[in-house]
């Protein structure tokens, strides 16, 4: 019965799973989608941190209270929020061998 050896050089590159793929390029960097959504989930954080300190909602006082922008803007943010927590939950339930 033949058996593989893992340092052979026909397994020396390691098969990666379909979300690790997704995620990150060959180099290991985020793909466009995770750097939308990691500079949405930055924004949206840094204007709850000012909602929070100041009372300031710097989504509305660029685009209006409310205005059909502003409320695109926080779905964004959101959106990438939920897709940042598919990834992660992902990420983590990938086992290491």
């Amino acid at each position: 019965m033949a058996t593989i050896n893992p340092s052979s050089p026909s397994r020396a590159t390691e098969r990666r799973s379909t979300v690790e793929r997704r995620t990150h390029d060959v180099k290991g960097s985020l793909t466009t989608m995770g750097w939308i959504a990691l500079t949405l989930l930055i924004a949206g954080g840094i204007n709850w941190g000012l909602v929070g300190l100041f009372q300031f909602d710097l989504v509305a006082a660029l685009f209006g209270d409310m205005s059909a922008l502003a409320r695109i803007v926080y779905v964004l943010v959101g959106l990438a929020a939920l897709y940042s927590i598919f990834t992660a939950s992902r990420l983590s339930s990938k086992k290491t061998v």
